[in-house]
């Protein structure tokens, strides 16, 4: 075996795991506790949260469908150069339409770097009960308008590579579902 083969056998591959859905659904708390258990396997890993990419990368954008598409594409770009870096990257994001979430990945087959597509699938129901923020309830009483899923549209994904009915199973269940898909495919 040559220099270059042992140092390329040696190397860490990165990918992107988007977590998509509704508000609520759980893709943070998803991707945290996935985060947990791949740190603790001495992994490089980030969570791009969807809240803090909007405050840091994204400030200034609204809620257009156009805004949308920019903050989807800015996240994806920095989920694709930390991915192709040997980063294990979540991305807890809603990312409503599908045609941007294609988009995010066809860069990442490009460059060919491993994406996974999670769906977060829990119902609208659900999510109005775990609300933190208070979403939901906004939405209801005519305060706020544009909340995905509810008046505003999220297309769910077709064919994700792996969907998780948070409802029906634990924090640590889920993570363990992306963790095997992970694994499954080679990158955990």
């Amino acid at each position: 075996m040559t220099a270059p083969q042992s140092i390329q056998e040696t190397l860490v591959t990165g990918a992107t795991v988007w977590l998509t859905g509704l508000p609520s659904a759980g893709k943070t708390t998803v991707a945290h506790e996935l985060a947990r258990t791949l740190r603790a396997e001495g992994r490089a890993v980030e969570v791009l949260d969807g809240d803090e990419i909007r405050e840091f990368l994204s400030a200034g954008l609204g809620f257009s469908r156009t805004d949308r598409d920019t903050n989807v594409q800015r996240i994806g770009f920095v989920a694709e150069l930390l991915a192709r870096n040997g980063v294990l990257t979540l991305v807890p994001v809603i990312a409503p339409f599908a045609d941007s979430r294609e988009a995010v990945r066809k860069r990442h087959q490009a460059g060919g770097t491993p994406y996974l597509e999670v769906h977060v699938a829990t119902p609208v129901e659900v999510c109005s009960v775990r609300d933190v923020k208070g979403l939901y309830a906004k939405q209801a009483a005519g305060e706020i308008s544009g909340l995905t899923g509810v008046d505003d549209p999220y297309e769910e994904p077709e064919s994700p590579d792996l969907r998780i009915e948070s409802q029906d199973q634990t924090v640590q269940e889920s993570a363990a579902a992306v963790y095997a898909l992970l694994t499954e495919r080679g990158l955990a």
